[in-house]
């Protein structure tokens, strides 16, 4: 119901990006385009200042920008409060998760909760931690899903469970007898990281620090993507990597990786992300006590740490 070339803008107007406007609504790049057209004709005025590869608000555009949030922010109280009347959950939650969450935790929770609540549409954004984070302090999505620790005290962060990093090697890897694994024992192997921005990878890279070494220690011959195209990695041979306990159900069952816990033990936050002050409307709520209740059962089901309730 809200003016759909108000939306555009104003999506456009925070990331300051056609392009990225135009992934965050799902949208082609020149519809986005032909909205703001619209809207500056409407206005009869430009409201973005265009060069080769910028883009920066006019001053009418700052004023547009200033009225848009705060219209699409009561838009959303009114809607919400309404279904809230009437007893219905519906509306769109466009939430975004870190690669290892999204690839493995999300499409069971997200299937069973959309059987719960039929009428609400999730639309998910994949990423790495760091890109996740960014969406949410820009406001671009409801909720963030990530698997490292969260910094910023303008976020509201809420653990739903500890992760388990490990060792995984071949088989026959003359490693893969060993009970347990230290960073000084993998220096002398090949070594595959996650790239940088990862949260996987930062939370290693912060582990190999608290061992007094440092990334360049390690012989790293590749950063890869992915969870699941470093396992392959690890499987043809490559060399041997850390990942999450979470992400080798079927490698383990199948017998293609070993799994070595690290000396001393690497655990990470499983973590909810969101702004602090936005406005909740109830879909958002439900979603969320969902997902914390979701995440703990299932954690305590394999063998996952629980987090202990707020006091």
């Amino acid at each position: 119901m809200a003016d759909r070339r108000l939306q555009v803008f104003y999506t456009v107007a925070r990331v300051l990006s056609f392009t990225k406007a135009a992934e965050t609504l799902h949208m082609t790049q020149p519809a986005v385009t032909f909205q703001v057209k619209q809207l500056e004709e409407f206005f009869n005025t430009r409201l973005f200042d265009r060069t080769h590869n910028k883009i920066t608000l006019t001053e009418a555009g700052k004023l547009v920008y200033d009225y848009a949030e705060k219209i699409l922010d009561h838009y959303d109280k009114m809607n919400s409060e309404v279904r809230e009347l009437t007893g219905e959950v519906t509306g769109s939650l466009l939430i975004g998760a870190s690669t290892t969450i999204a690839e493995y935790l999300l499409p069971n929770l997200l299937g069973v909760f959309n059987k719960k609540f039929e009428d609400v549409n999730i639309r998910l954004q994949v990423g790495n931690t760091d890109a996740i984070v960014a969406m949410v302090e820009n406001n671009m999505i409801d909720l963030g899903i990530v698997e490292a620790p969260v910094y910023n005290k303008n976020l509201e962060v809420e653990v739903c469970r500890i992760d388990e990093m490990v060792l995984i090697v071949p088989p026959d890897h003359p490693l893969a007898n060993r009970n347990k694994i230290s960073i000084e024992d993998m220096r002398q192997y090949r070594y595959i990281s996650r790239e940088e921005g990862s949260g996987s990878r930062s939370v290693i890279d912060t582990y190999i620090r608290e061992q007094g070494l440092s990334y360049s220690d390690l012989n790293v011959v590749m950063e890869l993507g992915s969870p699941e195209s470093v396992k392959m990695a690890v499987e043809a041979g490559v060399g041997i990597a850390i990942v999450s306990r979470t992400t080798l159900a079927k490698e383990l069952k199948l017998g293609t990786l070993k799994a070595l816990p690290l000396d001393p033990p690497l655990q990470r936050p499983f973590s909810h992300v969101r702004q602090k002050h936005k406005f909740r409307h109830r879909a958002v709520g439900e979603l969320l006590e969902f997902a914390v209740g979701y995440c703990k059962i299932n954690a305590s089901e394999q063998g996952f740490k629980v987090p202990e309730e707020k006091k």
